[in-house]
């Protein structure tokens, strides 16, 4: 169970901590901090008049697992039920849905940080002590994935509208991985933020999250075993560090016009010369300054 850090962002700064009671979604409970992450993720909270309104969870009917040990743990009444339609992606989609009307759960998820209606732009990370890493473990097994490439790299990645999750994740990876993301800038194709970590930071952060016992998807658990099971291929090298360009390198690789004639030169991969090149030459990016004279 993790403790909250004193060095998160000002976002999750201690002092805007409140106590919770313990009991139902207790998120210093890692059930409960997974279940709030997945929830906030893939749940949608929706109210009606007077009391009526419900918060529902919809996910392929074969992680139907996950929602039964959501039952278990859910002291009001609710349902899980199934129904087959026609998507975007599939002519046939067997889904399964969990549902829970109270409005005393309803009114603690909201206020835990589960808004009504339209949401993915608008979570972000508990503001009361919560189980880090379960909770992050829920939204990754609602938004993310995790296994191994085509090629062969273990991957464990996000994607997420929210800044906020976004952000944390990034801030909470850096502390177990020592790898260092950032969120720039939105997909264009879906406004959403897109985060990866590959190679020996999968492994940490799937030994990490995905550890003996915890409440989690059944397969995502399985992928991450295959992810912590990874060993580098003798031979292959890890990626070196990125090197910041320098004022004579931009220099050398506009006046070559050439990246296959100045990689070695510059003693770059053809490739990285060549984005550099169309970088500098389309006004994407200003040739780096020379640093200034003391």
């Amino acid at each position: 169970m993790a403790e909250h850090d004193p060095s998160a962002p000002v976002l999750f700064e201690v002092s805007d901590l409140t106590a919770r009671p313990v009991g139902f979604m207790d998120l210093t409970d890692p059930r409960y901090a997974y279940m709030f992450g997945f929830m906030q993720a893939d749940g949608h909270l929706s109210a009606g008049t007077g009391r009526k309104g419900r918060l529902s969870v919809e996910i392929n009917v074969r992680d139907i697992a996950i929602l039964r040990e959501f039952q278990q743990l859910t002291p009001y009444n609710s349902s899980i039920t199934e129904r087959v339609r026609s998507t975007n992606f599939a002519e046939q989609h067997h889904s399964a849905t969990w549902t829970v009307c109270s409005l005393e759960a309803r009114s603690l998820i909201n206020e835990l940080g589960i808004p009504y209606g339209r949401k993915s732009r608008k979570i972000m990370p508990p503001r009361v002590d919560f189980s880090a890493r379960d909770y992050l473990r829920g939204v990754i097994d609602a938004d993310g994935s995790v296994g191994i490439t085509s090629q062969g790299h273990p991957f464990i990645s996000l994607t997420t509208a929210s800044t906020a999750v976004g952000a944390y994740l990034c801030f909470y990876a850096k502390q177990v991985s020592g790898v260092q993301r950032y969120i720039r800038h939105r997909n264009a194709r879906d406004g959403i933020y897109n985060i990866m970590y590959t190679m020996e930071a999968a492994v940490r952060l799937a030994e990490h999250f995905y550890y003996p016992g915890c409440l989690a998807l059944r397969r995502k658990q399985k992928a991450s075993a295959a992810v912590v099971a990874w060993q580098r291929p003798p031979g292959v090298k890890p990626r070196a560090k990125n090197r910041h360009w320098k004022p004579w390198e931009d220099e050398l690789l506009l006046r070559l016009d050439d990246a296959r004639s100045a990689a070695p030169e510059l003693d770059r991969s053809p490739a990285s010369c060549s984005v550099r090149l169309w970088r500098l030459k389309s006004g994407q990016i200003a040739a780096a300054a020379p640093a200034p004279v003391e």
